[in-house]
């Protein structure tokens, strides 16, 4: 890699993933040495509780092309924002510690190196999309598209998905952002969207290797209420 800022940083927020993050991060290096990407990983660790925090300090001392930001509470919204803001590279890609779709990674460079998109979002609804998660998730995931689009208009099929996108065209929306947790994801999207940034839709396959390290049940309530702020934020248009 080179001394300088990299070509690609690809941000992975990480919560009490100790016992995944060493396995999930050394097969994520393997199929992106196939693709000879010139990148660094951010990861950013957020409120962990477990060993999560020193196994990442523990690989950013073994891998040069490892770097970490870190909050002191669980908010992956707050850490997706952080990471994104220390990137460098010319181009971002936003993953997932339980996903690393490398094919994802080449299609969406393809498109932004070609200057045919200024984001790239991963969508596991869109036709040709497989989404291999179990049918509760996957009917949550189609029913949450559908409450943003009748909430504030939001016209894709994901907002959830992976993404890739030039930094600095899409920095001014990340900070623009007031929302956190699970919607920021979702503020970031809707906001390009409304700044007329030229987004790509492409379908991808989940498979994710462990459950979600949040129950789903218990993130209802926060979804609902920064849902709510959402709304109020950006109104429906």
């Amino acid at each position: 890699m080179s001394p300088t800022a990299p070509e690609v940083s690809i941000v992975i927020p990480v919560y009490n993933e100790a016992a995944l993050l060493r396995q999930a991060l050394s097969e994520l290096r393997e199929r992106l040495a196939a693709l000879a990407l010139d990148y660094e990983i951010v990861l950013a660790e957020n409120g962990s509780t477990d060993r999560t925090l020193e196994r990442v300090y523990e690989l950013e001392r073994e891998w040069p092309e490892l770097r970490s930001v870190t909050l002191p509470a669980p908010n992956y919204g707050r850490a997706l924002r952080f990471g994104l803001e220390a990137a460098r590279g010319r181009y971002v890609v936003c993953d997932e510690i339980d996903i690393g779709d490398t094919d994802f990674y080449a299609r969406a460079l393809d498109l932004l190196r070609r200057e045919q998109a200024d984001f790239v979002v991963g969508s596991k609804l869109a036709g040709g999309a497989r989404d291999e998660r179990p049918w509760l998730r996957h009917w949550l995931s189609l029913a949450y598209t559908g409450t943003l689009g009748l909430l504030v208009g939001f016209h894709g099929t994901d907002t959830h998905g992976l993404k890739a996108f030039q930094r600095e065209a899409l920095l001014p929306v990340v900070r623009a952002c007031q929302v956190d947790r699970d919607v920021f994801a979702s503020e970031l999207v809707i906001r390009a969207e409304r700044a007329s940034l030229r987004i790509v839709e492409i379908p991808t396959r989940i498979r994710e290797k462990r459950p979600p390290s949040i129950n789903l049940i218990r993130r209802v309530p926060a979804v609902v209420t920064n849902l709510a702020k959402l709304t109020w934020v950006l109104g429906r248009r």
